[in-house]
């Protein structure tokens, strides 16, 4: 059973993105506030108060009931409402006949109730505010909200007439009037601020998802650019080359096989240009890895610490190490709710070691592996004779360790120097 209730949180909650948390709490919101004012504004007054004969009571009972069904047909409704205000999904036609056909039975009901009951008029006002409020909070999201407050100062205006003239009172009236707009007012703003606190949470979303397609398509038009550097030239070379030899062939010149040979020559240092581009592009920077993690952990609400020394490693080193940091600042951000995440690195007895530590984990979890990503992290620690641990740290922590072993280090060998101190 609570297997299945953490399985259940981790599914409607850590799997999601902030945004669609954001949306989450602010439904829920929407759904339990109408039931909040039903049960102080309306059901306890009502229980509270006299009632002085069998009719009152069916109309007290009536209200509460047709309140009940008030929030339940709200709370159904508060899903597509908001899609139709995201812009998701076209709200059909008929969506709200129920949902403002029971406001107008309720509203009736409740003017019988506060006319026969002229010594409790504060019953009356509260249950005119709840059923105000309830419809409100939906039909803010359906329709401009210049149209809204036109349409509820024009309920307004009626519910002030009839009130009054049911108690023949001008001081009612005007009562019945500020709590109508009051209601209205507030359901208005509530609903609107939310909504549009919303929208843009999700167009921020989308806009980091363009953003991270934008760098991807960067990222492919300069290796793009790089590989035709190198290529073109030798290409245009090649097949020139390529043709002369032919050309000397056919006309039996020995020419043509310094040409070829020519050829051949171009081509392998065209397979080693290749190989260099590649290579540069594979490798990733220690010190650029580190503070990039730190920045996008950082950005994502997470605490990490970095500490250690970044320079002074080897090439390859580094670069195996900037992987290590690149897939766990990763699975930090996709696995589990951390909060904090420190990264250690360290070089001592001729080995350097680098330590990714964060917290969050559910009891149970792996933090994000076994995985492809971290198989691919073993090979490639594996080619420089490193290895790779990982694991539970703890109550709810996880820790990701990786050990290289550095090459004797040559008399020009650059002392390490803090990370604090390297320019980025």
């Amino acid at each position: 059973m609570i297997a299945r209730m953490r399985d259940f949180q981790r599914r409607t909650w850590h799997e999601r993105s902030k945004a669609a948390r954001v949306e989450l709490q602010s439904v829920l919101t929407w759904c339990v506030t109408p039931w909040v004012f039903w049960a102080f504004w309306l059901v306890l007054p009502l229980v509270a108060g006299h009632h002085d004969g069998v009719a009152e009571t069916v109309l007290s009972a009536s209200l509460v009931l047709g309140s009940a069904l008030q929030c339940a047909t709200g709370n159904r409704l508060v899903r597509p409402v908001l899609d139709h205000y995201l812009g998701r999904a076209p709200l059909p036609g008929r969506a709200l006949r129920a949902a403002a056909g029971l406001p107008a039975g309720q509203l009736a009901v409740i003017g019988v109730l506060h006319a026969c009951r002229p010594a409790d008029p504060s019953t009356g006002r509260m249950a005119l505010g709840a059923t105000l409020l309830t419809f409100g909070l939906l039909y803010g999201l359906v329709v401009p909200p210049r149209v809204f407050v036109r349409r509820a100062a024009v309920c307004t205006a009626v519910l002030m007439a009839v009130y009054g003239l049911a108690r023949a009172d001008v001081t009612e009236s005007l009562v019945t009037g500020v709590l109508a707009a009051f209601a209205t007012l507030f359901s208005l703003l509530a609903a609107r601020c939310g909504a549009w606190t919303l929208s843009v949470l999700w167009e921020a979303e989308r806009a980091r998802e363009v953003e991270a397609r934008l760098a991807v398509a960067e990222e492919r038009l300069r290796f793009g650019r790089d590989l035709h550097d190198v290529m073109g030239r030798n290409l245009a070379v090649i097949a020139l080359k390529a043709e002369l030899a032919v050309q000397l062939a056919q006309r039996g010149r020995p020419e043509a096989v310094a040409q070829m040979t020519e050829v051949q020559r171009l081509a392998r240092e065209s397979q080693r240009e290749v190989r260099a581009v590649v290579r540069g592009y594979r490798e990733a920077d220690l010190h650029a890895e580190l503070a990039g993690a730190q920045g996008v952990l950082a950005a994502a609400g997470i605490d990490c610490a970095v500490s250690g020394s970044a320079a002074g490693l080897p090439g390859p080193v580094q670069s195996a190490l900037g992987w290590v940091v690149r897939e766990a600042a990763t699975n930090v951000l996709r696995h589990g709710d951390a909060r904090s995440c420190s990264v250690t690195l360290r070089v001592a007895n001729g080995r350097a070691e680098l330590s990714v530590e964060n917290d969050g984990v559910p009891e149970g979890g792996t933090g994000g592996g076994p995985g492809t990503g971290l198989v691919g992290l073993r090979e490639r620690l594996a080619e420089l004779d490193g290895t790779l641990r990982a694991g539970p740290a703890g109550r709810g922590r996880f820790r990701l360790t990786a050990e290289v072993p550095l090459p004797p280090a040559g008399p020009s060998a650059p002392l390490p120097r803090p990370l604090s101190e390297v320019p980025s």
